[in-house]
């Protein structure tokens, strides 16, 4: 039986100057921490059940309400803090296994912070992008070896079915279920605007999102929810999901409460039961049988659609990467570690798996090594946060990156990390129709598109000042990097040189 791992450690004062007991934080909480209590004349709140969602506070009108850490901890012990402490008698008292949502918060190196952007001074001067075009356009697919011109010199396009992004940003896989109905409006509405991708994640997809086919990426998962012929016609490309960063090697896990009468209707399944699919599909358990279903979506969309095959990033990555270029596969997604969730084991999250950054590296290297990298192209994603992150992924190598934590706090998620109840207090992770209409789609979608936009412009920035007019010029150009304290080992794998050389 699956248990909460994130036990309680915040406090919720209210200053009972301030508070005017107009019972906004008592209907804005879906954990019931605060009430209005009769026989005080007075609200209360009871700590115990807080998420730190800061509705409340945002929402309380007087500003008398603050969420602090709770200041009560066991005695001092390196070996024994009070999270492991706590989670053996979670499971003591219960047998169950721990479970949590969103990526994992221990205090991992974040390599992105450790990787440093040149800039062009006196030699190689900088480009204006207020002044100058700048080409911000990726195509996902295999890549011609060589170019070809026609008689008047212009390029002929041999692409095969590509993707054409306006800019490397996609939106990650994020099931109808997981999330709402209104959360995924957003997010679909978003890209379409943008001129990229949203992935349905593995639940299939709502009839009503049909209509943004061309910007969709329906998911096939070990589970099979939701797909069927109309499914993967609907989509614009194919992705085949083997691994997730939060969970390499785990399936999925929707729990029941989550599974409405339209998640069923989408997912084909039962009400109310938990939908889990198992750890491997039981029809892949070589790149040989990979390669097999690969080309049975392609022949059921008459070749019309690219294939994605998306897994987590661990050891070695590099290793199945090259078997998975050689599957007929047009795309590699890649998840790290650091990735996020709706609902994983615990310790699963927080233990396997390696940093993107390193298993992007590796696996650029490995596929340049061998002489097949534009037979595919790279997609990385597991806490991508900034635009700066976006340049440094494609300067060790990927095409475009997948963002899903960051999609989620524009539209309003403040990393509880309590996906997993469906009482999400923004409407996000929810299926409560009550919180679900509490995320408007109009004005999500339109917070999507502020922050892709933004970071569009930082990237032409920061393309600029490094003297680069397009992000194909910026694709694997390591030289345009720099690591900062970290040591020869890690600098060799990500195959740039110290701060300083």
């Amino acid at each position: 039986m699956p248990i909460n791992y994130d036990d309680n450690i915040y406090e919720v004062t209210r200053d009972r100057e301030r508070c005017i007991d107009c019972r906004v934080c008592e209907r804005q909480c879906a954990n019931l921490v605060h009430a209005y209590s009769s026989e005080l004349g007075r609200m209360t709140s009871d700590s115990m059940s807080c998420v730190d969602c800061q509705r409340c506070v945002s929402l309380c009108p007087a500003r008398a309400l603050k969420i602090i850490k709770n200041p009560n901890v066991y005695r001092d012990n390196a070996n024994w803090n009070d999270a492991a402490i706590k989670s053996v008698y979670k499971q003591a008292g219960s047998g169950g296994v721990l479970l949590s949502s969103m990526g994992t918060p221990e205090p991992y190196p974040v390599y992105w912070d450790r990787i440093l952007v040149n800039a062009s001074q006196v030699t190689n001067p900088s480009i204006d992008p207020l002044r100058e075009p700048m080409e911000t356009r990726v195509a996902l697919g295999v890549k011609p070896q060589n170019a070809e011109r026609n008689g008047r010199g212009e390029l002929i396009n041999t692409l095969r079915n590509p993707m054409v992004l306006s800019v490397p940003i996609m939106f990650s896989a994020m099931s109808y279920g997981s999330i709402s109905y209104n959360a995924h409006k957003s997010l679909a509405a978003a890209a379409e605007k943008l001129g990229i991708f949203y992935n349905t994640g593995e639940g299939g997809l709502h009839k009503d999102f049909y209509r943004y086919g061309k910007n969709t990426i329906v998911q096939v998962a070990s589970g099979r929810f939701g797909v069927f012929k109309e499914y993967l016609d609907a989509g614009a490309a194919i992705e085949i999901k083997m691994g997730q960063g939060a969970k390499p090697g785990i399936g999925g896990h929707l729990p029941g409460e989550k599974i409405v009468e339209d998640v069923s209707r989408t997912r084909m399944i039962p009400m109310g039961t938990d939908a889990i699919s198992p750890a491997p599909h039981h029809d892949i358990y070589s790149i040989e049988d990979l390669r097999q279903l690969v080309f049975s979506l392609k022949e059921a969309v008459n070749y019309s659609k690219p294939v994605i095959v998306k897994i987590a990033a661990v050891h070695n990555v590099a290793a199945i990467a090259s078997g998975i270029a050689r599957s007929g596969a047009d795309v590699i997604a890649i998840d790290g570690f650091r990735g996020g969730t709706g609902a994983a084991p615990t310790r699963i999250r927080d233990n396997v798996g390696i940093p993107i950054e390193l298993a992007l590296a590796c696996v650029d290297e490995r596929l340049r090594g061998e002489g097949i990298r534009n037979e595919v192209s790279l997609v990385v994603g597991g806490s991508i946060r900034n635009s700066a992150d976006v340049v440094k992924a494609i300067a060790l190598g990927a095409d475009a990156v997948y963002v899903a934590t960051g999609a989620l706090l524009a539209l309003g998620c403040h990393l509880c990390r309590s996906c997993h109840l469906g009482k999400c207090n923004w409407g996000i992770a929810t299926q409560n129709p009550e919180l679900v209409k509490r995320l408007n789609p109009e004005v999500g979608s339109e917070r999507l598109v502020n922050l892709v936009t933004a970071w569009k412009h930082e990237i032409e920035e920061m393309m600029g000042g490094m003297g680069i007019n397009s992000i194909e010029a910026l694709k694997g150009n390591r030289l345009m990097l720099r690591g900062i304290g970290l040591n020869r080992k890690e600098l060799d794998i990500l195959g740039v040189k110290h701060a300083g050389e």
